[in-house]
C-alpha cells in the first residue's frame, strides 16, 4: 500500500501535540468518579451490518450477550480480547450503545469502525480517514445569517465540552506504527490510502454538493458521518480512550446514495482491516 512518509510523520506529530490535551488520569475525579477501573479488552462498534459482520465472523470463542435489546459479541480477535456490537445509525443510537458498552464491559478503549462520506476533494472511495478529532456539524444555533456550530455541555458539571473531541494520542501512535502493514482492498484500479483528518457528525445522510462544500469550508472536515461525535462525547466525558476510523464509501455529493451501495462493502472491509491491525498491536 502506498503510504506517504509525510503523512505518517504528520500523524506522529499530531499525536505528540494531542498528548498534552488528552490525558486520561488514573485518579478518578472527585465529582464524577471517572475514569473507572477498566477491563483489559477493546470495544469495537459499528452502525451497519457490513461494518460488523466482517469482524464478527473472525472472532474466536465467540459468545453472545443480549443487553437492553442489543447483541454484544465477546471473544478474541487478532489475539486481543474484544467486545463487538452493531449499534445502529445515528447519534442517539450511538450514544445509547456506547453507554451500555462502558457500563457493562468497562473496556480499556473504544474503536468505531465504519463508512463515511468524503469531504476532502483529494480523497476517494475506499480511502480511510482516521479521525484525529471529531465534532458535530448540526449542534449549535441557527440565526437568519445561518448555522453557528457550538460545543455540547458535560451533564456531570454543565461545563462546555471541546468543540472538537480529540482522539486518544496513544491509539493514534499505535495506528501510525501499523498503517504501513495494512493492505487495503482496491476500488477498481484505484489503490486506497490511509489518511488522518477531521471527521464531523450529524443526523443527516449528506448527498449535496453545496452543503458538503459548506461544511468542508467552515469546519475543515475531511469526512462526514452519523455516529462518531456521539461516541466521542460519551467516551470523553467518562475518560475512556477512543478512536474513530472511517473508510469512504462516497463523496457526500449528488451521487452519494448510489456510490454508498456500490463502494460501501469495500469501504467496510478496508476499515475492518485497519481495526484488525490495531488489535494485533494492542494485545
Amino acid at each position: 500500500m502506498k503510504i506517504c512518509t509525510l503523512v505518517l510523520v504528520g500523524l506522529l506529530g499530531i499525536c505528540f501535540n494531542l498528548s498534552a490535551q488528552l490525558t486520561y488520569s488514573t485518579t478518578p475525579d472527585a465529582q464524577t468518579k471517572f475514569p473507572r477501573k477498566s477491563n483489559n479488552l477493546t470495544a469495537i462498534m459499528g452502525a451497519f451490518a457490513d461494518e460488523v459482520e466482517v469482524l464478527k465472523k473472525e472472532i474466536k470463542g465467540r459468545r453472545e450477550q443480549r443487553i437492553e435489546g442489543l447483541t454484544f459479541y465477546t471473544g478474541s480477535l487478532e489475539g486481543r480480547k474484544i467486545v463487538l456490537v452493531q449499534g445502529g445509525i445515528g447519534k442517539v443510537n450511538a450514544a445509547l450503545t456506547t453507554t451500555l458498552l462502558l457500563e457493562h464491559f468497562r473496556p480499556r478503549e473504544v474503536i468505531f469502525t465504519g463508512i463515511a462520506g468524503g469531504l476532502n476533494p483529494k480523497y476517494q472511495p475506499g480511502d480511510i480517514v482516521m479521525a484525529t478529532k471529531v465534532a458535530y456539524h448540526d449542534y449549535g444555533r441557527v440565526l437568519k445569517e445561518g448555522m453557528t456550530v457550538r460545543p455540547t455541555r458535560n451533564p456531570y458539571n454543565f461545563q462546555e465540552n471541546p468543540l472538537y473531541f480529540p482522539a486518544d494520542s496513544s491509539l493514534l501512535l499505535v495506528a501510525g506504527v501499523v498503517i504501513p502493514k495494512v493492505k487495503l482492498e482496491k476500488v477498481g484500479t484505484y489503490q486506497p490510502t490511509i489518511y488522518s483528518g477531521t471527521v464531523v457528525t450529524g443526523d443527516v445522510f449528506m448527498a449535496s454538493d453545496s452543503a458538503s462544500l459548506y461544511i468542508r469550508r467552515t469546519m475543515q472536515a475531511d469526512a462526514i458521518e452519523m455516529e462518531g461525535a456521539a461516541v466521542s462525547q460519551i467516551c470523553w466525558q467518562q475518560r475512556v480512550p477512543f478512536l474513530i476510523i472511517r473508510s469512504l464509501s462516497d463523496n457526500a455529493n449528488h451521487s452519494a446514495s448510489v456510490d454508498m451501495h456500490t463502494y460501501g462493502p469495500i469501504a467496510a472491509r478496508n476499515s475492518a482491516a485497519l481495526v484488525k491491525a490495531l488489535l494485533e498491536r494492542l494485545k
